[in-house]
């Protein structure tokens, strides 16, 4: 990310500009990472395309990880119809492939980040809500919780002593599972050019432009695989830090 950072905000390079003069060039001191078929530059395109990425991950699971977390308590808390309508809404979403709901989202209006957001947020919220639910049922029968209550404790200070320590670790690891997900949904619609458009630059996308190159210029084409590689492994490394959560 800082390498993405730097090399967006604060380097004069331009994830558009074309020079065909300089197609395919070996890393240098100007391009640390060469150029493409259409002397673009890579370090540019590869920051913006992380850039991206990280950015519609982190709010699509901010999106899923509200909706999942407030309508799952209140589910597995109070249950009644609102329970029962939600979970028939979660049994339908997750009746359906959560890459093939996206494909249909993305395919609706491509290149839409709404859209993308919304597709990607709705299929992580399923599984938000199903853990949430079910462990805050359980938990709201403890004995310990209906204590709080008989001594006359409200509902928010139930939440916080009783249920959120025990739902923080889970909700920790769904959002760091759904983040590296997420990228790899959105590269797969890059994939399929229903994603994000040009100018923009998605790692999906630049492997389906580099790959009829890659005898050429293979370092091209391993730089988004890589840089995908390391992204989803990054946000699957970081769940398995849940216990500092504990």
């Amino acid at each position: 990310m800082s390498f993405s950072i730097y090399i967006k905000w604060f380097s004069n390079h331009d994830v558009a500009a074309q020079n065909l003069s300089q197609v395919f060039q070996f890393p240098s001191w100007s391009e640390p990472l060469g150029t493409d078929h259409f002397g673009r530059s890579n370090a540019a395109r590869l920051a913006d395309a992380i850039c991206n990425s990280v950015v519609i991950a982190l709010v699509s699971v901010t999106l899923a990880v509200t909706v999942g977390l407030v309508t799952g308590v209140i589910a597995g808390w109070f249950g009644g119809w609102f329970d029962k309508i939600a979970s028939v809404l979660v049994n339908m979403v997750m009746a359906l492939p959560g890459l093939v709901l996206v494909l249909l989202l993305g395919a609706i209006v491509p290149g839409s980040y709404a859209f993308l957001l919304f597709g990607i947020a709705v299929t992580m919220w399923a599984e938000f809500f199903r853990v949430i639910r079910n462990k805050t049922q359980r938990l709201s029968k403890a004995d310990e919780f209906e204590n709080a209550r008989l001594l006359g404790f409200g509902r928010l200070y139930r939440f916080r002593v009783h249920i959120w320590p025990y739902l923080k670790a889970d909700v920790f690891t769904l959002a760091c599972f759904g983040a590296g997900n997420a990228i790899l949904a959105l590269a797969a619609l890059g994939f399929l050019y229903v994603g994000l458009r040009p100018p923009q630059a998605e790692l999906g996308m630049m492997m389906v432009e580099l790959f009829r190159y890659y005898q050429v210029a293979p370092w091209v084409l391993i730089q988004p695989v890589l840089t995908l590689m390391l992204l989803i492994f990054s946000f699957y490394s970081l769940a398995q830090t849940k216990e500092r959560l504990r």
